[in-house]
């Protein structure tokens, strides 16, 4: 097999790839209509249902796109006259309050800390004092800072008000163990370019199809978007409605093989040796991140920049791009903070390496080591 070269990338996703899912997109041409491709994903399908639902009871839903289009999706094409509540502690809430915005729904937005639980008696009140909610949207990684939300005891408070939950998990599908029915989940987005490790340009929704089929009813708010629009096509034809990315969808099932090779507790297991090297790396260098072990994905990490004269983002990104490295600017208001991601294809010594080189960079700058005690630093 031909190598390529190896990139870091350590930002909160498209992540690093194995060789294999690269090169399964050198494949020959092939017209999506016909129904070897069509088969393909069919395949790709159940085999993305069946890591967190019961394929005869759910079905995902096929989009070209990112993640955000799922989301969008579903925000679009499910919400009828009720109203959704949106769980707002990071970008990617406030990303759905936006979309949410763009299409006129009524929503009422939670905010929570960044670093926090939610707080599930406020959000009980906010439930009980408006009897028109219907649904409600939660990021289940909020990868602003890493923090983890408790998606199944929001889904519990959803199961007793009769309301259906929306969850982005863009970036926890595929490590954070979920159960779709078990955790009370009507719609569900992801992507492939994340903890699948498969690359960027698919996105899905993974529905109850029950749930699904009552929305053919619904106004159309939208149309390469529309959720039971894309699903019924794809159940008469066994095809997207419009052009799907062919080669992008042979490096996912790829990626979905390699994904039952590992397990999903294996992956996570992964991962989660990453950050404690990440974690234990930063806080011998005197850094701090945001939040607390009990309620860190252990994924993403929001890291609190150096406070130091000599200390520029984008001249650190610059040194580790010439090292290989990619790494993410934070996206917290109020706290200047850069992201690294433990996502992908990348080892424990990858996170080695990555913390040598900013030792190194560090003491460039003149930096010196706080005081600190467990690396915490509070928002």
């Amino acid at each position: 097999m031909r190598a390529t070269k190896r990139t870091i990338l350590l930002n909160p996703g498209p992540a690093t790839t194995t060789d294999s899912v690269k090169l399964a997109q050198v494949v020959p041409d092939i017209c999506p209509r016909e129904r070897e491709f069509g088969l393909l994903m069919a395949n790709v399908c159940e085999e993305l249902t069946r890591l967190a639902a019961d394929p005869d009871r759910y079905t995902a839903v096929l989009f070209g796109g990112s993640g955000t289009a799922a989301v969008e999706s579903i925000l679009s094409s499910v919400v009828d006259d009720g109203t959704v509540v949106i769980i707002n502690n990071g970008a990617y809430g406030r990303r759905m309050c936006e979309i949410a915005d763009a299409y006129g729904l009524r929503y009422f937005e939670v905010k929570s800390p960044p670093d926090e639980m939610i707080d599930l008696e406020a959000l009980e009140t906010v439930i009980r004092n408006n009897d028109k909610i219907s649904h409600l949207a939660i990021v289940h990684h909020e990868t602003t800072t890493g923090l983890l939300n408790d998606i199944h005891a929001v889904g519990a408070l959803c199961k007793l008000h009769g309301i259906d939950m929306i969850v982005d998990a863009m970036s926890s599908f595929a490590a954070v163990p979920i159960d779709m029915q078990q955790m009370n989940i009507s719609y569900l987005a992801s992507s492939s370019n994340k903890n699948l490790q498969g690359m960027p340009g698919v996105s899905f929704v993974i529905a109850e199809k029950r749930k699904l089929e009552l929305t053919q009813h619904l106004r159309r708010r939208n149309y390469y978007l529309n959720l039971y629009d894309q699903y019924a096509y794809f159940v008469k034809h066994l095809q997207m409605r419009f052009t799907p990315p062919v080669q992008t969808l042979y490096a996912l099932k790829q990626a979905i093989e390699e994904l039952k090779q590992e397990g999903i507790p294996g992956r996570y297991g992964r991962y989660v040796e990453s950050w404690e090297t990440l974690i234990r790396g930063i806080t011998r260098l005197g850094l701090s991140f945001i939040v607390p072990e009990s309620l860190h994905s252990k994924i993403v990490t929001a890291i609190v920049e150096p406070d130091c004269s000599g200390y520029d983002f984008e001249a650190m990104h610059d040194y580790f791009y010439s090292h290989n490295i990619m790494i993410y600017p934070g996206k917290l208001d109020g706290l200047k903070t850069f992201r690294i991601a433990n996502m992908g294809d990348i080892r424990s010594e990858d996170i080695e390496h990555f913390v040598g080189l900013l030792e190194a960079y560090l003491r460039s700058i003149g930096f010196n080591k706080g005081e600190g005690d467990d690396g915490r630093a509070e928002y």
